[in-house]
């Protein structure tokens, strides 16, 4: 079946290979919509024409059902429409978040879907009807269920080609479908040995797997668009190709945002040497921002922070100090130490990572206390500066 996906693409989306483009995404979606077209419309046409003839509320209300989802196929498509609008004044980083306000309706939509099946099927288990079983209608009904098979398999792979968080729903939404027409053309076979109204109670057991999904989708989307941390695998490619560039040592206050699908911007701070040439080190991040920018597809902003690597003293204290902290429960790391003043008087500055749900504000007090009895056992004389700050991955 993968073949027969691959020839669609090269034959309807130009430059298919080149996923980063916005028109190349909108192909991508046209297609997947123009497909969800032409099967909904066709299994809806067949399931009206059923469900009419034989009197079945499964199979009339599945129907409708299809309607909602061709529906959905041509909002898909207008989705990858307006996502492909170019930035401007008011959305300096585009429209690509359209996509996941698209998933969000299809998750209203499959909710809608499932309530309106359950409250049709509780009226036909209360009030049965006779369904009497017809050859022709069952063959109808099995040969739709590989309409529906192919269109979730090949939403799905184009969704994942393109990591579209819209076809990826459009997916889920056709494997609903695959598991009512399912049930459907089930409790029509059954009718055929037995005269139990099995109609409305497969249509209940439909509906239950309808919500499911829809709540499902509806939570993904939304900690999406409120702002979940981003992939491990992103950050930690992002983290790991900063740090393979000459000089740069370290990264820390990683901040990824997500304007859309292949739509990120981050910033971040990469420690270097503070014995190199400003001029130098700046020829080196902005380097390092170009490539891994183009290459990740990311918008990347990094902030150089200096640090000490010549001075032993300075290391050595720096090693200690972490040694001692770590051990601390919620402590994730610690990076900018740096050593100010005099032979006499010293004072050490160092930010602290904590976990995220770790030390409440108030229990950060406490927490600064006792890493500055920590500095003080190692040297009654320093003086200590902490600031804490908190991974948003």
């Amino acid at each position: 079946m993968k073949s027969i996906f691959d020839f669609l693409i090269r034959k309807f989306v130009k430059d298919h290979k080149n996923v980063n483009s916005q028109s190349v995404r909108q192909s991508y979606g046209t297609l997947g919509g123009n497909v969800g077209i032409i099967i909904n419309s066709s299994i809806l046409v067949l399931e009206i024409v059923i469900g009419l003839f034989l009197n079945s509320i499964a199979i009339t209300a599945d129907a409708f059902h299809n309607l909602t989802d061709a529906l959905s196929s041509l909002v898909t498509i207008f989705s990858f429409k307006l996502a492909n609008r170019p930035a401007d004044d008011k959305h300096p980083f585009g429209y690509g978040r359209i996509e996941y306000i698209t998933a969000l309706l299809f998750s209203g939509a499959i909710l809608v879907v499932g309530f309106e099946f359950l409250r049709s099927s509780f009226l036909r288990v209360l009030h049965p009807v006779n369904i009497p079983f017809n050859k022709v209608s069952f063959i109808c009904m099995l040969c739709a269920i590989p309409l529906q098979v192919f269109l979730n398999r090949f939403t799905n792979y184009i969704g994942d080609v393109i990591d579209s968080s819209a076809l990826k729903a459009s997916a889920l939404e056709s494997f609903t479908d695959i598991l009512v027409l399912s049930m459907v053309t089930f409790s029509l076979l059954v009718t055929r040995f037995t005269t139990f109204p099995i109609d409305g109670y497969i249509g209940v057991i439909v509906s239950l797997f309808i919500f499911h999904s829809g709540i499902e989708l509806g939570r993904e989307m939304l900690g999406t668009l409120i702002g979940k941390a981003p992939e491990k695998e992103f950050v930690e490619e992002l983290k790991n190709s900063v740090i393979s560039y000459k000089y740069i040592c370290g990264v820390h206050d990683l901040v990824i945002h997500n304007y859309g699908p292949g739509r990120y911007m981050a910033s971040l701070h990469a420690e270097v040497p503070s014995n190199i040439s400003i001029m130098e080190l700046h020829d080196v991040i902005d380097k390092a921002e170009k490539e891994i920018g183009k290459r990740m597809n990311v918008y990347l902003s990094i902030h150089m922070d200096p640090i000490n690597t010549d001075s032993p003293e300075i290391i050595g204290l720096k090693e200690e100090v972490y040694k001692k902290i770590k051990v601390i429960n919620g402590i994730v790391s610690m990076h900018d130490f740096r050593v100010v003043g005099g032979s006499e008087e010293k004072t050490i500055l160092f930010d602290v990572v904590l976990e995220k749900t770790s030390f409440k504000d108030n229990e950060e007090k406490e927490l600064q206390a006792q890493i500055q009895d920590i500095i003080y056992s190692i040297n009654p004389s320093y003086r200590s500066i902490i600031t804490f700050d908190r991974e948003f991955y």
